[in-house]
């Protein structure tokens, strides 16, 4: 039996790495998938890529206005949502004297921000019950030289997941952070063997990870195999934490 057969779910960052690899997933599983991002070729793309029931909505989740247009059409065309992935995301090095207005304002206004009131636009289309996934990292909870930012925008995704279950526990809504270690993405297509090598050595499973070993988790927190499962990071990241 299909684990997602008559679910409709929204993956956000559905246009390439762990997104696309979720709703690839996903839609294999029998969901109805809505993925978003802001470019409609990638978008396109990725449609072609996935099997199953899929729609893509271009959309700049940084938008107020945006946001509102995506979530219309959700509703014209399913009625409801299911299941949420946030997976929308940036990630810039920048050092403590390097660290600018924008640098913190992109950081934040996507991977923060726009996450917030994305969920909360959702809710209006959840009703008893559903699932929303938070795609986090292992960087919220690490030392990260070069990366302060990006971690400790990681780290508030963490802290919002463990507020919004408790907040809608009488909905029957679960809400989960999945936190990857490094993974083999599109992000990684410009580094170096040697960048890729120091990586794999400081994981015990000498790897980078694979976007479909993250979105086999997502799966397992978005299916009904995790109904007692809310609050929670789940670590995908080869020991590398540990």
């Amino acid at each position: 039996m299909l684990k997602l057969e008559g679910k409709i779910a929204l993956v956000t960052g559905g246009n390439s790495g762990i997104g696309l690899a979720v709703a690839r997933r996903f839609a294999r599983e029998g969901a109805h998938v809505f993925i978003t991002g802001r470019r409609e070729a990638q978008l396109a793309e990725a449609v072609s890529l996935i099997d199953g029931r899929v729609e893509a909505i271009s959309a700049d989740l940084t938008s107020s206005g945006d946001l509102a247009r995506l979530f219309e059409t959700i509703h014209a065309r399913a009625g409801r949502l299911d299941i949420v992935v946030y997976s929308s995301g940036v990630s810039e090095p920048a050092s403590l004297e390097q660290t600018t207005e924008e640098h913190v304002d992109r950081a934040f206004g996507l991977n923060v921000r726009a996450m917030v009131f994305t969920v909360q636009h959702a809710l209006k289309e959840m009703s008893q019950g559903g699932a929303i996934v938070l795609i986090g990292s292992i960087a919220g909870s690490m030392a990260n030289p070069g990366y302060g930012t990006y971690s400790a925008s990681k780290a508030a995704v963490r802290s919002y997941a463990r507020t919004w279950n408790t907040e809608l526990a009488p909905r029957g809504i679960r809400v989960n952070t999945l936190s990857p270690g490094p993974t083999d993405t599109p992000m990684f297509d410009q580094a170096s063997d040697e960048v890729r090598q120091t990586l794999s050595a400081r994981i015990p499973a000498r790897r980078l990870g694979h976007p479909d070993e993250v979105a086999a988790a997502a799966l397992f927190l978005a299916s009904d195999e995790s109904a007692y499962v809310g609050g929670t990071e789940l670590v995908i990241d080869g020991g590398m934490s540990a």
